[in-house]
């Protein structure tokens, strides 16, 4: 398998030097070239990309929010930002991005991040296959019925996480939210992030009787965590968490008008 690769800058001579510098790694070929938003967003819609290479500058819209609108699909190919300006990092991994490199780009960087972004890819494969399969025997055989997590003696309040190798649970106040990375799932704490094996739709689930929201398809914060509400483009913000490292929670456009009815603003 070979990754099929999008480059989109707007400078051609940024363009030319990493496709040409692609050109000598065996698992990605690079099969389009995007100018700006629109054009990338036209050809992300015909082809089924593994991987994005995206300059944070674009004309109109930045490489930002055509991370941010691609972030919203089931279905997505990972983003690689190449840009010359370090101070938007941050932004960058809070969209999903699955790497952050700085023009001029060394060779053996783009080495490694293709080598990243083949493993991750080879991994959804494998995993999209495994659910597939789990999913049409289940049928095959009438199962699939999952019983309510909340017994008779009361609603559930601990989530099975994971740690160096052990299974803990960790209470919903400790939790202050969680995110899905790479197709897997995670909790973050005041300053651990725990693996867990729920989906993110079994957590909403679970920790529906708190003040948990679902603030993007990829977050699930407990609002009690929140210390800021910062705007940040087009309707979207970012919430500001009490964690240790004041870690920044995404809240995608359709779920901003909830959350100010939510918390009343």
């Amino acid at each position: 398998m070979k990754l099929k690769a999008l480059l989109v800058d707007h400078d051609y001579p940024a363009r030319q030097a990493l496709r040409h510098t692609l050109g000598d790694i065996d698992k990605v070929e690079v099969i389009g070239e995007a100018t700006g938003f629109e054009e990338a967003l036209a050809l992300i819609d015909a082809i089924d990309y593994h991987v994005v290479f995206l300059e944070v500058t674009l004309p109109g819209n930045s490489g930002l929010e055509l991370a941010k609108t691609l972030q919203e699909r089931e279905h997505r190919p990972y983003i690689v930002f190449v840009t010359a300006y370090a101070e938007y990092a941050v932004s960058a991994f809070a969209v999903d991005a699955a790497d952050y490199l700085l023009k001029p780009v060394a060779t053996t960087e783009l080495n490694r991040v293709v080598e990243k972004v083949y493993r991750l890819s080879r991994e959804r494969q494998m995993i999209s296959k495994i659910t597939t399969t789990a999913r049409e025997g289940k049928e095959a055989k009438g199962a699939g019925v999952r019983l309510p997590y909340a017994g008779a003696a009361g609603k559930i309040d601990r989530i099975p996480a994971g740690r160096q190798g052990k299974t803990i649970l960790v209470t919903e106040a400790d939790i202050f939210f969680a995110f899905t990375l790479q197709e897997s799932v995670y909790i973050k704490t005041e300053s651990e992030k725990l693996f867990t094996r729920l989906t993110l739709k079994e957590l909403e689930k679970r920790l529906a009787q708190y003040s948990f929201f679902r603030t993007h398809r990829c977050y699930l914060v407990n609002l009690h965590k929140v210390r800021e509400i910062v705007p940040f483009f087009n309707g979207t913000y970012n919430l500001i968490v009490a964690d240790k490292e004041k870690s920044e929670v995404p809240v995608s456009r359709a779920q901003a008008k909830k959350l100010k009815k939510v918390l009343g603003l």
